[in-house]
């Protein structure tokens, strides 16, 4: 199914992006309605979907060898409502998701890196880094939802 880093990334950034609109559509709902039900429910779907995409954005940043400041650009795009879409458009239209995952050691002295040793590892077994994301994310998600929400548990 996610045979390019594009695709991938493409597929988080509009998953990002609905969840975004899950969570303002509950907030609106507690304000409206008295529902608080429906930002639980909103905020922790786009919760571990924000944390998905950020695992995704690092993945295909170390696949693709970005630099530093496309890799924060896309990262940080979470923060803001709606923003991976137009930072997907923006790292699809510079050439930055272009090409295929990087399975195989070529002569660039890079892929001698253990960084780069251990993501081809994981590329060759996609249901181990499949498991190895969700559980990172799970976990990240759980301790999070023992810290609280931002702002506190007023």
């Amino acid at each position: 199914m996610f045979r390019t880093p594009l695709t991938l990334f493409r597929t988080l950034a509009i998953a990002e992006a609905i969840s975004w609109t899950l969570l303002i559509g509950g907030l609106i709902l507690r304000a409206i309605a008295d529902l608080p039900l429906a930002v639980s429910i909103g905020g922790s779907i786009h919760g571990f979907v924000f944390l998905a995409y950020g695992a995704t954005a690092v993945l295909v940043a170390l696949n693709q060898r970005w630099g530093v400041g496309p890799a924060v650009v896309a990262v940080a795009s979470a923060v803001i409502p709606y923003a991976t879409v137009p930072t997907e458009i923006w790292l699809h239209r510079t050439g930055r998701l272009r090409g295929d995952w990087r399975l195989d050691a070529t002569d660039d002295p890079r892929d001698q890196r253990p960084l780069d040793r251990l993501l081809r590892f994981f590329l060759r077994r996609p249901w181990a880094l499949a498991l190895a994301l969700v559980a990172a994310v799970a976990l990240v998600f759980v301790v999070l939802l023992i810290v609280g929400p931002p702002g506190g548990k007023g």
